[in-house]
């Protein structure tokens, strides 16, 4: 459901100089969104990737499978504020977005915010660090 979508930020990220790793799908045909979102979560668990971004149709499903892997923050954002705040406040190092919900260039929008925004720390850092030990 978001293979346009996902080309279209390749495409963008790759003009600003900004190396992406696609985790797929490659086809229009019906896919298991756990299948591609899991390895993206699990390439910047490692630190392979610094950031990743997962998209399906809503957001919804792949956010989900992204929170399932620890180490992860993944955020679902319809807009820039929350990719932003999600940054500055919750330290989230995977965006997951909805083709059927974000068009092409409020998605655009969405990731450079994401991108570009850097975690505030202080105490912050005391609530991501609770969040964290949840996991445990």
């Amino acid at each position: 459901g978001a293979l346009a979508l996902k080309e279209h930020l390749k495409t963008d990220l790759e003009g600003k100089g900004i190396p992406c790793k696609d985790f797929g799908t490659n086809t229009l045909d019906s896919c298991d969104y756990p299948d591609f979102a899991a390895p993206a979560a699990q390439a910047v668990a490692s630190g392979e990737c610094e950031k990743g971004i997962v998209l399906c149709t809503t957001g919804i499903g792949v956010s989900m499978v992204a929170n399932k892997v620890k180490g992860i923050r993944c955020a679902l954002c319809h807009e820039p504020y929350s990719a932003e705040m999600t940054r500055r406040h919750n330290d989230a190092n995977v965006l997951a977005m909805g083709a059927g919900v974000t068009g092409p260039n409020l998605a655009e929008r969405i990731v450079d915010a994401f991108l570009n925004t850097e975690f505030e720390g202080g105490r912050h850092q005391r609530r991501v660090d609770k969040l964290m030990a949840l996991e445990d």
